[in-house]
Formats: C-alpha cells, structure tokens, sequence
C-alpha cells in the first residue's frame, strides 16, 4: 500500500506490481509469497562466483533442472533467486556439504526482488514441482536438514 512498507504476514500492506515500483516506501521491490497462490521462489545463496560471473556446479544443475522460467540475481549478487509454480507450504533450508544452501519458500515469506535477470530468463513461470521434490526428499519432517 502507498507509503508503507511491505509485510510478509499482513495483506494490507501489500499492493499490485505496477503501485509497487512506483512506491518510495521500503528499501526496494520484493514479494510476498502467500497461500493465496502456488507461487515459489527457489533461493541459492552463493551459488555465483562474483569475480567470474560462473554458477556453482550444483547451482547450475538445479537451473537446469528449473527449466525455462524466471530467474533474477539475488540481492547479494552472489545468489539466485529460481521463480516458479509448486505446492509449497513450509519453507526448507537445505544446507549443502560445502556451507552453502538451498532455501525452498512457497508461503509466509517476503523475497526481495532485483528485475536483474540471469542469462535470457524468461518472464514466466514454471512448474517447479518437481525440482522442489527432489530438493527436499528426505527433509518433509523438518525445517533445515
């Protein structure tokens, strides 16, 4: 909504695309992932080598799995965010044997948003059912594994 900031638990803050880019509440643009859709966001923190520009193997096998659907560098510059559809109602922080990690968010999460795409993502989303399966077997009684 004009002239507040954004609010991962409180409808009324929230607004459509087009009010929030115009919008000089917050410290930038994001989304709010909600049980009102099967909107998820796929996160790979540091998964790009900032003095190459080059993926993690792993981060790349995971976009390659993802598919054709929208991809934006994080706000770090280091990490990606995957965008896609899935049913998705817990979030899941995978963590990866190198201190790297995976987090899987589908509802109750705000995720800030760049608009600075990685390679030629397109601007749509795609199934990511089962990449999310995949990324989180063995992990359905837990939060973080």
């Amino acid at each position: 909504m004009a002239g507040m900031a954004a609010s991962s638990t409180d409808p009324r803050t929230w607004s459509t695309y087009k009010d929030a880019t115009v919008s000089t509440a917050g410290v930038g643009l994001g989304f709010v992932l909600s049980d009102e859709d099967d909107i998820v966001c796929l996160d790979l923190d540091h998964s790009i080598n900032t003095l190459t520009g080059r993926l993690a193997p792993w981060a790349a096998a995971i976009l390659r799995d993802a598919g054709t659907t929208y991809v934006e560098v994080s706000p770090s510059g280091d990490g990606l965010h995957i965008w896609g559809r899935a049913n998705v109602r817990q979030g899941r922080r995978i963590r990866r044997p190198d201190g790297t990690a995976v987090e899987v968010y589908g509802t109750g999460r705000y995720i800030a948003m760049t608009r600075r795409r990685h390679g030629n993502s397109p601007s749509i989303l795609a199934d990511l059912s089962a990449v999310v399966s995949k990324l989180t077997s063995g992990c359905q009684t837990r939060k973080a594994c």
